[in-house]
């Protein structure tokens, strides 16, 4: 047992030692009995938000109207949520009211029988009042009570379906498919972050090519991703892609992720999402500058999703530079050493072993990158500078724009291994700008 789960259990015992009832609830119940290490603990139980925050020394109210009180514990924070009945939903995320009621009206509220799930930590007891426990025998995603009024209550329950099915390798009962599809179109009612944080869990947790075809199947990759859904059917030339069409060669890629980051699998994601819109027929299919165009479209999507804006850079950089790897080996040095020492190169590097993998198979570029890269001394890749700003006001240059380009000449000359030492670079410096030296002695 952890720390985390330890404390967890210990807020039901102080619980219980005052006369409540108070049990694990949700998802970590569910983790616990898959022998996964729970990502968080709820705890479920009939004492009310203000009898909480009696109990334990530092709480935070973050929903008292729905029974919500946040236990702060050295192991971190808890929530801590009164058993209750929700309801009518007019928003598509929260009811209009709650009712505080009993553990089984409280389990029947909830999203999947799987997620529905209670453990007695003082007991040692499961209880379960919707089946949960043989959904999770035979491997299913099934709705608590009626799918529809399930998703209909919140939208975003139609992208949570599809995550825990793909992650738990697990099928959706036929009732709740047939719901997600007729409720498609309502996913974008749903904010823009947590579809968002939905997609993201989706990419970096498991199962994901799983998870785009049923996103693909029910119809929600159409409304939220229709920059994904428009490569299907995208033909490319098979000496190229074997594999199939643009969509097919995104899916194989998808299912080669080893725990991304999310800029990563945003990355892969949409690095040829602009396919679609530069085709063209003439010796062969080909996609001229289709990096340039779905760099684009990879801004417009993260920017839609409300992404950070350090991984929107990220991701487009990806999708932007992803053409470009496969010349690394006949770059000049300088350039090479430049593209190398990106930030970000690696998963650039990563990006493109995988697009080979799910494609023609020839690693040959991706070999030859590391192979160079393990025989570079890792200062070479940033020397010392041989001259600086000052170097350049010492020798009469006036600051200014001028500054960065001579620096930036110097330093690809460094890193060609034409200059190596300050000397040569200040009389290489003197000897091709030399007007802007004679205008400043003639200003003095």
């Amino acid at each position: 047992m952890n720390k985390r789960q330890a404390a967890a259990e210990q807020i039901c015992s102080t619980l219980r030692r005052h006369g409540f009832r108070a049990l694990l609830a949700g998802g970590c119940v569910r983790d616990m009995l898959l022998k996964t290490p729970p990502r968080d603990f709820d705890i479920a139980t009939n004492a009310r938000p203000f009898e909480v925050a009696q109990l334990f020394e530092r709480t935070i109210d973050i929903g008292a109207a729905f029974g919500v009180q946040v236990v702060l514990l050295p192991e971190g924070p808890f929530e801590v949520t009164t058993f209750r009945k929700d309801g009518p939903y007019h928003d598509g995320r929260h009811p209009c009211s709650v009712a505080f009621t009993g553990e089984e009206e409280d389990a029947r509220r909830r999203d999947f029988t799987i997620n529905a799930l209670f453990y007695d930590p003082v007991d040692r007891k499961v209880l379960d009042y919707v089946g949960g426990l043989d959904d999770l025998r035979t491997g299913l995603v099934r709705a608590v009570g009626v799918p529809r009024e399930r998703f209909e209550e919140d939208h975003l329950r139609l992208l949570r379906a599809i995550r825990f099915a793909a992650r738990l390798r697990y099928a959706i009962e036929r009732e709740t498919y047939q719901a997600i599809r007729e409720s498609a179109p309502r996913i974008t009612l749903t904010s823009a972050e947590r579809i968002r944080d939905e997609l993201l869990k989706m990419l970096t947790e498991g199962g994901t090519r799983r998870a785009f075809e049923m996103l693909d199947d029910t119809g929600l990759l159409h409304q939220i991703l229709p920059e994904v859904s428009a490569m299907k059917g995208v033909a490319q030339p098979p000496e190229f892609h074997p594999e199939g069409d643009v969509f097919t060669h995104t899916l194989l890629m998808l299912d080669l992720l080893n725990h991304p980051s999310a800029a990563l699998a945003l990355g892969v994601l949409l690095h040829d999402a602009g396919k679609p819109a530069t085709q063209t027929r003439t010796d062969r299919i080909r996609f001229n500058d289709h990096d340039k165009a779905g760099a684009i479209i990879a801004r417009e999507v993260c920017e839609r999703l409300r992404l950070p804006r350090r991984d929107t850079e990220r991701v487009v950089w990806l999708v932007a530079q992803h053409m470009r790897f496969q010349h690394i080996p006949k770059m000049r040095e300088s350039k090479r050493k430049r593209t190398i020492r990106a930030d970000g190169f690696e998963e650039l590097k990563e990006l493109c072993r995988i697009d080979c993998l799910a494609s023609h198979g020839n690693l040959d570029t991706v070999v030859w990158v590391e192979n160079y890269q393990a025989q570079l001394p890792p200062e070479s890749l940033r020397p010392e500078p041989l001259v600086q700003g000052n170097d350049l006001i010492a020798l009469g240059y006036p600051p200014g724009p001028l500054f960065s380009k001579i620096l930036k000449h110097v330093e690809d000359l460094q890193l060609d291994g034409r200059l190596t030492t300050p000397d040569e670079a200040r009389a290489f410096i003197l000897a091709h700008w030399p007007r802007e030296r004679q205008a400043r002695d003639e200003g003095s």
